[in-house]
């Protein structure tokens, strides 16, 4: 089998902070360090686990579960909402630490990064990737604080790099290569592998692959069968041997914002005071991404009777603050009267901002010059530190939420922009 495995170098490093949402917290409140610790947005008898400390985990408690059950599960569970400027302190540190060993960095998530060596000339002057994964650790204690800890995989492609960082939790350093990879997937299920979950786990067995070392050995046309699909079936052929497949950028569709009321209402001035700060917030995004968006989507939550949206989509992109404002207005008004406990606004339809070019509507010239003016005052002093009438009473009572996934926003927030 070893012939069909990548030899080359193991040059790509994943780094996943452990139970980061949490273990700041324990870094920044000492009294909670060693005790089981559970994240959510806003506390409230029905909340959920968004994130829980390597504590929590050890006793039992999932991420997604309910608060009931998991203070069934563990009674001195500390529940603690998300303090957004924290984490968005501690990813800039990070940020530093990794950007300073390569240029080709990928920040994956809000606590996963990944770094791509190849061509650096440190790594053919004697130093290892090992060497460098100890630095790494050794300034995330330093540099954000000693309660943070860190699982560090490396491998020749991002697959591999990934699994070795799952090998030993908490505060790993493991790497895979063509000498260890069939010992690495005799200690697997199937489950652990990225990308393997129970429905696909199940299409495995139906066709006579019960291990990931069963799946190493399976041929093209056998994965065929599984996958239903050529392509897939030479994308986890080679990405199991640890050929680089997963080197590519996703496309953004959408771009969205939701909030939990403070209170459950109906009342026209409260909930599009909210609905304006929510507009601001995605056209915000919208620009960062240098996007405009033809479509809204507007939702609600309804105290008595569940669920209710609507979308549309308009001959025009926009992007600006009013526009989206207005669009998501015009959905909004048409809701049922009917008490409402939560909102959101997605924009979609996505196109490359076109704001660079020249128009003879004197509406959408003010609305660009009042958004670049906006985006100019809160680059200085801080986001939504100027922002509209209506909207101070969302501002007042909308949290910043910690954005999972995409980095994007994120990096909007530190920078300022």
């Amino acid at each position: 089998m070893e012939t069909y495995l990548n030899h080359q170098l193991p040059l790509i490093m994943h780094i996943d902070l452990n139970s980061c949402f949490a273990t700041v917290e324990q870094q920044s409140r000492p009294s909670l360090r060693g005790r089981p610790i559970g994240i959510t947005n806003r506390i409230s008898p029905n909340c959920c686990v968004i994130a829980a400390s390597i504590e929590a985990k050890a006793l039992g408690v999932k991420v997604g579960m309910g608060r009931r059950a998991a203070e069934n599960i563990c009674p001195d569970l500390i529940m603690i909402e998300t303090d957004p400027p924290k984490i968005y302190w501690a990813y800039k540190n990070l940020l530093n630490i990794l950007s300073k060993y390569s240029p080709s960095l990928q920040m994956k998530s809000i606590d996963e990064g990944l770094i791509d060596f190849r061509g650096q000339p440190k790594i053919h002057q004697g130093s290892t990737l090992t060497q460098f994964g100890l630095e790494i650790k050794q300034q995330l204690r330093s540099d954000i604080g000693k309660w943070m800890r860190c699982n560090i995989g490396i491998g020749p492609n991002r697959f591999w790099a990934k699994m070795a960082a799952g090998l030993h939790k908490p505060d790993g350093l493991d790497e895979i290569s063509y000498q260890n990879i069939e010992a690495v997937l005799s200690s697997l299920k199937l489950t652990d592998l990225t990308g393997i979950a129970k429905k696909l786990e199940r299409r495995l067995l139906q066709c006579g692959i019960a291990t990931p070392l069963d799946f190493l050995a399976a041929d093209r046309q056998l994965l065929s069968q599984v996958f239903g699909s050529k392509v897939h079936a030479k994308a986890w052929f080679e990405r199991l041997r640890g050929f680089e497949v997963d080197d590519f950028q996703t496309h953004q569709s959408q771009v969205g914002q939701q909030f939990v009321l403070d209170a459950p209402s109906n009342d026209d001035a409260a909930l599009l005071g909210r609905l304006q700060y929510l507009s601001q917030t995605v056209s915000m995004k919208l620009r960062a991404s240098r996007l405009e968006a033809r479509g809204v989507y507007v939702w609600a939550t309804l105290k008595n009777s569940g669920y209710w949206h609507t979308t549309r989509k308009f001959p025009t992109a926009a992007d600006t603050d009013q526009a989206i404002f207005n669009r998501a207005k015009q959905l909004f008004l048409a809701r049922p009267p009917q008490t409402i406990t939560a909102i959101g606004l997605n924009c979609y339809g996505l196109e490359k901002s076109q704001s660079h070019q020249l128009t003879f509507d004197n509406q959408k010239i003010n609305d660009r010059r009042l958004s670049a003016a906006i985006d100019n005052v809160n680059s200085r002093y801080g986001n939504f530190a100027l922002t509209y009438a209506a909207a101070l009473s969302g501002k007042k009572v909308i949290k910043q939420k910690i954005p999972f996934g995409s980095t994007k926003y994120l990096d909007l927030l530190i920078s300022g922009r």
